[in-house]
């Protein structure tokens, strides 16, 4: 059998598509190989009691990853469906003896956002396990790294069950560094920092609930699929199934208590804004009432007309002046009161 020398694969697909494949075998370390070799072996090897399975990675980007699954593989209707949706809802569903899911990821990128997030497709029966993507996904990466450090895996079911318990350890990943930032934005929340709070907070909050809402349904559509297992689950899949789907189910109510946080948060911060957004205008209230009087005088004695009052008197000036302070003190000291009130 051949193997697949790994730099071929480095950087994308081959012609048919292939990102990596992998021949799993009992009492042996995981192998590499290329579509011929796992054509060969599923070929070969006789269907009852399959002492093995081999997983094929592929990339919707190549053009030519479609054709080939459909020409050289036996696989679901509803898996090629799935190929050609967007980021919706979570799926998983058995057709004949095949299972069939597609889950959502996050993007292999440095940076987390509301619009990196992609789907993988899965088929899976007890020999072949299939799973395409778009864009490279982190999940799917890790499960590679675990496969690739000779990790033994006893059968397809249990590697959809590691695939999970990545995307949980990707969530909770997410979770911990969205955490931090909700804690420095509460901490600037704590030291008056409002502008950037706003953004920042409006920023992690979209993308938590886009997150949650692609997610949340995948627990569910595993604990359905546990109720009516196919056939060829062994006990040991179903349990490994069912501790995966309750560690996500536990990561996806983490998000949402995080969630609610950042929405109390915000009404914090919507509060803070409003009571600063007062004060500015009491101030500026307070400043226009204040100088109502000395403009309003100064308007009138400065008409050029007769009969202007202490036009002639000596002490003319000093007699305005002290009646406009008088007035303004009694002014200010109403509004200074009722705002205390």
């Amino acid at each position: 059998m051949s193997l697949v020398n790994p730099a071929e694969l480095a950087y994308g697909s081959d012609k048919t598509g292939l990102v990596w494949g992998y021949l799993f075998e009992p009492d042996k370390p995981p192998r590499q190989v290329e579509c011929d070799a796992a054509l060969h072996w599923l070929a070969s090897t006789p269907a009852p009691e399959p002492s093995g399975f081999v997983w094929l990675h592929l990339s919707l980007s190549n053009a030519g990853a479609e054709r080939w699954m459909r020409q050289s593989l036996q696989l679901a209707d509803a898996f090629y469906e799935s190929l050609h949706e967007g980021v919706g809802s979570t799926r998983l569903e058995v057709e004949g003896d095949t299972l069939v899911a597609v889950m959502h990821d996050v993007l292999f990128n440095l940076s987390f956002d509301a619009a990196n997030i992609s789907t993988v497709s899965v088929c899976m029966d007890p020999r072949l396990v299939v799973t395409a993507r778009l864009r490279p996904l982190r999940s799917v990466d890790r499960l590679r790294a675990t496969v690739k450090a000779g990790h033994t895996i006893r059968s397809s079911a249990e590697l959809l069950a590691q695939l999970l318990h990545d995307q949980a350890d990707v969530l909770v990943e997410i979770i911990r560094q969205s955490t931090a930032r909700a804690d420095t934005v509460e901490d600037g929340l704590l030291a008056n920092r409002v502008a950037s709070s706003r953004v920042e907070l409006s920023e992690l909050r979209r993308s938590l609930v886009r997150l949650q809402r692609l997610l949340a349904p995948e627990p569910a559509a595993l604990f359905r699929l546990l109720n009516r297992p196919p056939g060829w689950l062994s006990e040991d899949d179903l349990a490994d199934l069912r501790q995966a789907a309750e560690e996500f189910s536990t990561a996806v109510v983490d998000a949402g208590a995080l969630t609610e946080r950042l929405k109390l948060l915000q009404e914090e911060l919507t509060a803070l804004v409003n009571e600063h957004s007062n004060r500015t205008l009491f101030i500026l209230t307070v400043v226009t009432v204040l100088a109502l009087p000395i403009n309003l005088v100064a308007g009138l004695l400065g008409m050029n007309v007769g009969g202007i009052p202490f036009q002639q008197h000596p002490q003319g000036f000093m007699f305005v002046l002290g009646t406009l302070t008088a007035i303004t003190g009694v002014l200010a000291y109403i509004l200074f009161r009722r705002r205390r009130d």
